[in-house]
Parts: C-alpha cells; sequence; structure tokens
C-alpha cells in the first residue's frame, strides 16, 4: 500500500473536524470510511496520529508534524486542478519539445512560438535545432514532440505530411569578384561552371539544392562545403560563391544590401517542407495552433 493524497485528504478534514462523523460530513464520505481510511493512514506509516480524547480526536506530535505537509500537498494538488482542469486545451498550461531543422529552427519558428506564448501565456515550447537527419532521428527517439524538416524523410516507421512551400532563391554577394557582371543575371552555361556553396550530406537545404539545381545544371564544377546556413550566407557575402537558400533565410541580408538575388534562366525554384511524427505521438490542438495544421493533417 501506498500513501495517497485522499488519505492525507481525509486526515486533514479529521484535524479540522475533530471527528471522523464530523469530517465525513465535510467531505462527502461516511464515517465509517472516514474512519477506515485513518486507519490505513496510521498503519501505513506505523504511528498513531490522533489521541483518542472521548469521542474526539486530538492531534499528538506525529499528527501535528504531518499537518502542515499534508496541507502543502493538497494545497499543491489543488492548484494543480485548477490550473489543468479547463474546457478550453488551447489555454492549458503546455510545454512542447519541437525538433526542427536549421532554416525552419532559426528563421520559421520564433515568431510563431512567440506567437503561441502571447495567445497562452502557459505555454512553452523548447526548441531543438539540427539538420534533417538529425531531427528525424530526435523523432524515432521520441526526445521531440513532433519533427520539421527541410528535405524527405527517408527513415521507416514514421508519420510524414506536406507541411508548407518554402521558395528558394539563388544569392551573390557583394565580395564575389564578378558581382559587377552578376547584377545583370547569368545564363546556364555560367551556373554551370560557378562554385556553390553548399551545406553537410544529411542537411535538407543541401539535399534541396541538389534537387533543384542538379536537374538543370547536371552536376557542380565546384563545392564549397560550409557546415551551416549562416556560414553558408557569410561566404557568399564574402564572395566565395553562390548560395541556394531559403527566402526566409537571406531577407535579412538581402535587404542591407550586402548579398543580391541572382536573376538566372531557371524555373521558380521551390521546395516542400514537411511535418513529421512518431505513430505514438498524438497533435493536440495547441500543437496544431503552434504549426498551423489542419485537422485532417497527422490526424
Amino acid at each position: 500500500m501506498y500513501l495517497s493524497l485522499r488519505q492525507l485528504q481525509i486526515f486533514s478534514a479529521i484535524a479540522e473536524a475533530g471527528t471522523t462523523t464530523a469530517a465525513g460530513e465535510a467531505i462527502g464520505l461516511s464515517q465509517s470510511a472516514v474512519s477506515a481510511a485513518l486507519s490505513e493512514l496510521e498503519n501505513l506509516l506505523g504511528l498513531a496520529l490522533f489521541d483518542r480524547i472521548g469521542r474526539r480526536l486530538v492531534l499528538n506530535g506525529h499528527g501535528q508534524a504531518l499537518l502542515p505537509e499534508a496541507r502543502t500537498l493538497l494545497a499543491g494538488m489543488a492548484d494543480i486542478e485548477r490550473r489543468f482542469r479547463t474546457t478550453d486545451e488551447l489555454r492549458a498550461p503546455v510545454h512542447w519539445r519541437v525538433g526542427a531543422s536549421t532554416t525552419i529552427g532559426n528563421y520559421l519558428m520564433p515568431a510563431r512560438i512567440a506567437g503561441l506564448q502571447q495567445r497562452n501565456a502557459q505555454a512553452r515550447v523548447d526548441l531543438v535545432i539540427g539538420n534533417t537527419r538529425e531531427v528525424v532521428a530526435a523523432v524515432q527517439r521520441l526526445e521531440v514532440d513532433i519533427g520539421l524538416i527541410e528535405g524527405p524523410c527517408h527513415a521507416p516507421g514514421l508519420e510524414v505530411a506536406a507541411w508548407q512551400q518554402d521558395e528558394l532563391l539563388v544569392v551573390f554577394g557583394e565580395g564575389h569578384r564578378r558581382a559587377a557582371e552578376l547584377r545583370a543575371g547569368v545564363d546556364m552555361a555560367q551556373l554551370r561552371r560557378a562554385r556553390w556553396l553548399l551545406r553537410e550530406p544529411g542537411s535538407g537545404t543541401r539535399e534541396a539544392a541538389e534537387q533543384a539545381l542538379l536537374p538543370h545544371l547536371h552536376g557542380f564544377a565546384e563545392v564549397l562545403q560550409l557546415g551551416g546556413t549562416e556560414a553558408i550566407k557569410q561566404g557568399a557575402v564574402a564572395g566565395l560563391g553562390l548560395a541556394c537558400l531559403s527566402r526566409h533565410a537571406v531577407a535579412d541580408l538581402v535587404a542591407l544590401g550586402r548579398l543580391h538575388v541572382l536573376a538566372t534562366p531557371l524555373p521558380p525554384l521551390r521546395r516542400q517542407l514537411w511535418v513529421v511524427r512518431h505513430p505514438g505521438k498524438r497533435v493536440p490542438a495547441s500543437l496544431r495552433q503552434l504549426l498551423a495544421l489542419p485537422p485532417d493533417v497527422l490526424a
């Protein structure tokens, strides 16, 4: 047998009322149920908690020591019920762990998290950022409640759904040795001869760039691999090569004039962003609200 909050509630009621009959009336139990619960509690602790004086029960030293601790636990239980018992799930306390690949985590999720907390001050979101492969692995290990990735999910056993579209831009920086020429745009032959700045294998940004560019370029003449989107952006600014990145990722430096969108003969470049869930995880209303997921997606 284990100590229960119900036993502590009955103990506290007896301490306040002075008899098992009065305590039962106060909490809606029969006198026999109250007496049985008190006996179970005292047997469990191996201590008498009251002195029996006539028909009254008076706290002894052990009972006086237990009462404040019991009241603290009962107050904590009441606070939990008050905060979590709600008919509006979107207002309930919540703590989500969201895995997101680099571009999504750095450029899309912060504003969404801020919006959720404006609607629900009791909402907390831990954002775990990695490349697509790392996020998928975290979903598989149940380390996050949901994953958002930029490349296709190749892992078996996970539920994957389309999330939103992301526009890709080819950009160059002021430091490029041919910046003046690039401002006028390039042809396909120039794109094929260019040096490209790419993420590491396993990155959704790398896979998206390859899927968008390789059908037209049929290969890269030269690749400089950099280990993060910010490194690629700064590399492009410094003139190390061309980059193919999300519009969200380059918007700041384009606005500052440090990166420029390259006019090319390529068709509009877009990629699909994906949401990934472990089958053992549900997607409650507040998490759907955070990600703007329709009711039929990952239902």
